[in-house]
């Protein structure tokens, strides 16, 4: 996303969510579409829990 376009966390509440909305890394919150598109693709799953 190099040309600064939003990421899917565009359509998040949580405030530290929609710090990263321009950040490069395709991010998913956390659901269904995060562990299906992991399970189609063989992946695993990186969980980032935030920080307080």
């Amino acid at each position: 996303m190099s040309d600064n376009r939003p990421n899917r966390l565009i359509h998040e509440k949580s405030p530290y969510l929609l710090q990263h909305v321009h950040n490069p890394v395709d991010w998913f919150p956390w659901g269904d579409e995060a562990f299906q598109k992991a399970k189609r693709e063989s992946k695993a799953v990186f969980l980032s829990i935030g920080y307080s």
